[in-house]
C-alpha cells in the first residue's frame, strides 16, 4: 500500500503528534479495510471487523503486543503521540485512547517519511494481533 507522499524530515519533526495521529488513523483505516477483503466480501462483516480492529481499545492492546518489535526511535514517536494533550472518547479509557493516539502517530510519522515497507510491516503485525481477538 505504498504512496509517493514524502515530507521533508525537518518538517515532520515540527508537526504536532496529533497531526501525525490524524494521518496515521486514516492510513490504518484504509490498510485494515483493504486487508479484510482477504477475509470476507460481506459488507456488514467488513464494517464490523474494521470497526473493532481500529477502535482505541484494540489499537492500545495491539500496540502493546507488537511493542517489542519496534525500534527505539519508533517507541519514542509512540510516546510523543501518547503524551499529546487530547480528549478521550466515550468508548475508551484515557490510557487506551492515549495509547491508540501514540500508535496512530507512529503510523503517520512512517507514512510522511515515506517508510512504506516498515509501515506495512507494522500494520500487518497489528492486523494479525487484532484479528486474532475479533474473528469468530
Amino acid at each position: 500500500m505504498a504512496s509517493s507522499v514524502k515530507f521533508p524530515t525537518d518538517e515532520i519533526k515540527t508537526l504536532s503528534p496529533l497531526v501525525l495521529a490524524h494521518v496515521g488513523d486514516a492510513y490504518f483505516h484504509l490498510y485494515i479495510r483493504t486487508r479484510l477483503l482477504q477475509v470476507t466480501h460481506n459488507i456488514t462483516r467488513l464494517h464490523d471487523l474494521s470497526a473493532q480492529i481500529v477502535s482505541a481499545q484494540a489499537q492500545s492492546k495491539t500496540y502493546h503486543e507488537i511493542e517489542e518489535s519496534l525500534t527505539e526511535d519508533e517507541r519514542d514517536i509512540f510516546r510523543r503521540g501518547r503524551n499529546a494533550k487530547s480528549h478521550a472518547p466515550r468508548k475508551a479509557t484515557v490510557a487506551e485512547y492515549h495509547a491508540s493516539t501514540g500508535f496512530e502517530a507512529l503510523l503517520g510519522d512512517l507514512y510522511l517519511r515515506g517508510k512504506f515497507e516498515r509501515l506495512d510491516k507494522i500494520c500487518e503485525m497489528a492486523f494479525v494481533a487484532a484479528y486474532e481477538e475479533v474473528k469468530e
